[in-house]
Protein backbone atom coordinates (compact mmCIF):
# COMPACT_ATOMS: atom_id res chain seq x y z
CA UNK A 1 0.00 0.00 0.00
CA UNK A 2 2.30 2.91 -1.24
CA UNK A 3 1.08 6.91 -1.85
CA UNK A 4 2.76 6.60 -5.30
CA UNK A 5 2.82 9.97 -7.17
CA UNK A 6 0.95 10.06 -10.33
CA UNK A 7 2.42 12.88 -13.22
CA UNK A 8 0.09 15.56 -13.99
CA UNK A 9 -0.09 15.69 -17.72
CA UNK A 10 -1.57 18.57 -19.61
CA UNK A 11 -3.87 18.64 -22.66
CA UNK A 12 -0.67 19.73 -24.94
CA UNK A 13 1.62 16.98 -23.39
CA UNK A 14 -0.95 14.24 -24.45
CA UNK A 15 -0.32 11.78 -27.07
CA UNK A 16 -2.70 12.84 -30.30
CA UNK A 17 -4.73 9.56 -30.30
CA UNK A 18 -5.30 10.06 -26.08
CA UNK A 19 -6.16 14.17 -27.31
CA UNK A 20 -9.17 13.26 -29.86
CA UNK A 21 -10.31 10.60 -27.24
CA UNK A 22 -10.16 13.01 -24.12
CA UNK A 23 -11.17 15.89 -26.16
CA UNK A 24 -9.44 18.21 -23.22
CA UNK A 25 -10.76 22.00 -23.07
CA UNK A 26 -13.34 21.18 -25.77
CA UNK A 27 -17.26 21.74 -24.50
CA UNK A 28 -20.15 19.29 -23.72
CA UNK A 29 -23.62 20.96 -23.06
CA UNK A 30 -25.55 20.11 -19.90
CA UNK A 31 -29.18 18.63 -19.86
CA UNK A 32 -29.87 22.34 -19.46
CA UNK A 33 -27.97 23.30 -22.10
CA UNK A 34 -25.19 25.23 -20.26
CA UNK A 35 -21.68 25.19 -21.54
CA UNK A 36 -19.28 22.86 -19.63
CA UNK A 37 -15.49 23.00 -20.49
CA UNK A 38 -13.85 19.24 -20.16
CA UNK A 39 -11.02 19.35 -17.77
CA UNK A 40 -7.14 20.20 -19.35
CA UNK A 41 -5.47 18.27 -16.57
CA UNK A 42 -4.75 14.40 -16.12
CA UNK A 43 -3.26 12.49 -14.00
CA UNK A 44 -0.92 9.43 -15.98
CA UNK A 45 -1.64 5.90 -14.77
CA UNK A 46 1.43 3.38 -15.94
CA UNK A 47 -0.38 -0.12 -15.22
CA UNK A 48 -3.42 -1.66 -13.46
CA UNK A 49 -1.02 -2.85 -10.56
CA UNK A 50 -0.33 0.99 -10.02
CA UNK A 51 -4.20 1.47 -9.58
CA UNK A 52 -4.68 -1.35 -7.84
CA UNK A 53 -1.75 -0.05 -4.87
CA UNK A 54 -2.57 3.63 -4.89
CA UNK A 55 -4.54 5.23 -2.06
CA UNK A 56 -6.12 8.39 -2.40
CA UNK A 57 -7.70 8.28 0.88
CA UNK A 58 -7.33 6.16 3.87
CA UNK A 59 -10.20 4.02 2.27
CA UNK A 60 -10.04 4.54 -1.25
CA UNK A 61 -7.45 2.94 -3.61
CA UNK A 62 -7.48 4.29 -7.60
CA UNK A 63 -8.57 1.45 -9.23
CA UNK A 64 -12.15 1.60 -7.22
CA UNK A 65 -12.80 5.06 -9.35
CA UNK A 66 -11.70 3.67 -13.13
CA UNK A 67 -13.20 0.51 -13.41
CA UNK A 68 -14.76 0.30 -16.98
CA UNK A 69 -16.76 -2.10 -19.58
CA UNK A 70 -16.30 -2.44 -22.96
CA UNK A 71 -18.49 0.56 -23.73
CA UNK A 72 -15.37 2.98 -22.81
CA UNK A 73 -13.23 3.87 -25.58
CA UNK A 74 -10.93 0.83 -26.54
CA UNK A 75 -7.58 3.04 -26.37
CA UNK A 76 -8.96 3.96 -22.62
CA UNK A 77 -9.37 0.45 -21.54
CA UNK A 78 -5.30 0.47 -21.66
CA UNK A 79 -2.28 1.85 -20.36
CA UNK A 80 -1.34 4.07 -19.98
CA UNK A 81 -4.65 5.43 -18.63
CA UNK A 82 -5.15 9.05 -17.92
CA UNK A 83 -7.91 10.47 -15.69
CA UNK A 84 -9.17 14.09 -14.68
CA UNK A 85 -6.87 15.47 -11.78
CA UNK A 86 -10.45 16.12 -9.61
CA UNK A 87 -10.91 12.45 -9.12
CA UNK A 88 -8.60 12.97 -6.00
CA UNK A 89 -11.01 15.67 -4.85
CA UNK A 90 -13.82 12.74 -5.27
CA UNK A 91 -12.23 10.44 -3.44
CA UNK A 92 -11.96 12.63 -0.51
CA UNK A 93 -15.80 13.14 -0.37
CA UNK A 94 -16.19 9.72 -0.98
CA UNK A 95 -13.43 9.03 2.47
CA UNK A 96 -16.10 11.75 4.47
CA UNK A 97 -19.40 9.14 3.49
CA UNK A 98 -17.23 6.00 4.49
CA UNK A 99 -15.96 6.77 7.48
CA UNK A 100 -19.50 8.14 8.69
CA UNK A 101 -20.93 4.70 7.14
CA UNK A 102 -18.46 2.74 8.67
CA UNK A 103 -17.71 0.09 6.05
CA UNK A 104 -17.08 0.04 2.78
CA UNK A 105 -18.47 2.01 -0.26
CA UNK A 106 -18.54 0.28 -3.72
CA UNK A 107 -18.38 1.99 -6.61
CA UNK A 108 -19.78 0.66 -10.20
CA UNK A 109 -18.34 -0.20 -12.84
CA UNK A 110 -18.46 2.87 -15.15
CA UNK A 111 -19.51 4.41 -11.77
CA UNK A 112 -16.50 6.71 -11.36
CA UNK A 113 -14.47 8.23 -14.50
CA UNK A 114 -15.84 7.64 -17.46
CA UNK A 115 -14.27 9.56 -20.99
CA UNK A 116 -16.40 11.64 -22.92
CA UNK A 117 -15.27 9.32 -25.45
CA UNK A 118 -18.23 6.53 -23.31
CA UNK A 119 -20.90 4.80 -25.19
CA UNK A 120 -22.95 5.99 -21.61
CA UNK A 121 -21.41 9.90 -21.76
CA UNK A 122 -24.62 11.71 -23.22
CA UNK A 123 -24.64 15.60 -22.63
CA UNK A 124 -22.10 16.77 -19.99
CA UNK A 125 -21.85 13.68 -17.64
CA UNK A 126 -20.18 14.89 -14.50
CA UNK A 127 -18.65 11.02 -14.54
CA UNK A 128 -16.66 12.66 -17.55
CA UNK A 129 -14.55 15.44 -15.29
CA UNK A 130 -14.01 12.29 -12.66
CA UNK A 131 -16.09 14.43 -10.39
CA UNK A 132 -19.08 12.02 -9.30
CA UNK A 133 -19.62 8.11 -7.99
CA UNK A 134 -22.66 5.60 -8.73
CA UNK A 135 -22.61 3.20 -5.22
CA UNK A 136 -24.32 0.22 -5.95
CA UNK A 137 -23.68 -1.14 -2.17
CA UNK A 138 -22.35 -0.27 1.27
CA UNK A 139 -21.18 -2.88 3.41
CA UNK A 140 -23.29 -5.61 2.50
CA UNK A 141 -26.23 -3.68 1.78
CA UNK A 142 -27.59 -3.12 -2.36
CA UNK A 143 -28.61 -0.10 -2.72
CA UNK A 144 -32.02 -1.14 -5.29
CA UNK A 145 -34.57 0.14 -3.35
CA UNK A 146 -35.93 4.14 -2.37
CA UNK A 147 -35.38 3.06 1.90
CA UNK A 148 -32.06 2.11 1.14
CA UNK A 149 -31.28 4.85 -1.37
CA UNK A 150 -32.20 7.84 0.66
CA UNK A 151 -30.80 6.79 3.97
CA UNK A 152 -27.17 7.10 2.09
CA UNK A 153 -28.10 9.86 0.45
CA UNK A 154 -28.60 11.80 3.67
CA UNK A 155 -25.51 10.95 5.33
CA UNK A 156 -24.20 11.94 1.85
CA UNK A 157 -26.08 15.29 2.42
CA UNK A 158 -24.66 15.77 5.98
CA UNK A 159 -21.34 14.77 5.72
CA UNK A 160 -21.01 16.94 2.26
CA UNK A 161 -22.95 19.39 1.81
CA UNK A 162 -21.60 20.55 -1.22
CA UNK A 163 -21.98 17.73 -3.13
CA UNK A 164 -25.25 16.84 -5.37
CA UNK A 165 -26.96 13.83 -4.34
CA UNK A 166 -29.50 12.04 -7.01
CA UNK A 167 -33.26 12.04 -6.07
CA UNK A 168 -34.27 8.38 -6.64
CA UNK A 169 -36.82 7.80 -8.89
CA UNK A 170 -37.35 6.57 -12.58
CA UNK A 171 -37.69 9.70 -14.34
CA UNK A 172 -34.43 11.51 -16.50
CA UNK A 173 -31.96 12.19 -14.63
CA UNK A 174 -32.95 9.68 -11.67
CA UNK A 175 -31.56 6.57 -10.06
CA UNK A 176 -33.06 3.67 -8.50
CA UNK A 177 -30.23 1.05 -8.63
CA UNK A 178 -27.59 3.41 -7.02
CA UNK A 179 -26.44 6.31 -5.22
CA UNK A 180 -25.52 9.13 -7.34
CA UNK A 181 -22.79 11.77 -6.01
CA UNK A 182 -21.02 14.21 -7.68
CA UNK A 183 -19.62 17.65 -6.20
CA UNK A 184 -20.17 19.15 -10.05
CA UNK A 185 -18.25 20.50 -12.86
CA UNK A 186 -15.37 20.49 -10.51
CA UNK A 187 -11.85 21.34 -11.95
CA UNK A 188 -8.14 20.70 -10.22
CA UNK A 189 -5.10 21.77 -12.32
CA UNK A 190 -2.47 21.16 -9.56
CA UNK A 191 0.93 23.21 -10.44
CA UNK A 192 3.36 21.64 -10.99
CA UNK A 193 6.48 21.30 -9.49
CA UNK A 194 9.66 23.09 -11.56
CA UNK A 195 13.23 22.36 -11.46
Amino acid sequence: MSRLPLPVVHADELPREMRAVLRPGETLFDRAGTARVLPASFLRIDSWNQALELELTPHFKLWELIGVDVREAMLLRTFPRYVPCALVLLAAALELLRVEVGTTVHVAANGGYRSPAHALTRHASRHCWGTAANIYRVGNTFLDTRDEIEKYAAIARDVSPGAWVRPFGHEDGQADDHLHIDIGYTVFDPVKETG
